[in-house]
């Protein structure tokens, strides 16, 4: 399953502690990282693209995480794979 997992700042954790701390994390053996992305922007500062099979990856992700961002976890699919779908939904 493709997600993007969005994390926005809450709390009052620095900028250099949420980097060390990402320095010395990693995502769960059963997730595929397809990116991530560190934003500049007011909202969301990291964005990652991610696939598993398990959703106790997911979990373990938002609760190493829940205490300095706010978690977003939003199934996705592909460009392709949408079109792909819309032209299935035209065609029945």
């Amino acid at each position: 399953m493709l997600l993007v997992t969005q994390l926005e700042v809450k709390g009052t954790s620095t900028p250099a502690e949420r980097i060390a701390r990402r320095a010395e994390w990693q995502y769960p053996a059963g997730v595929k990282v397809i990116a991530e992305y560190w934003l500049q922007t007011d909202g969301y500062s990291v964005l990652s693209i991610i696939e598993t099979e398990d959703n106790a990856d997911i979990f373990a992700i938002t609760s190493q995480w829940s205490d300095v961002f706010n978690v977003k976890v939003s199934p996705a699919v592909t460009a392709e794979q949408g079109l792909q779908l819309a032209q299935n939904i035209a065609q029945n």
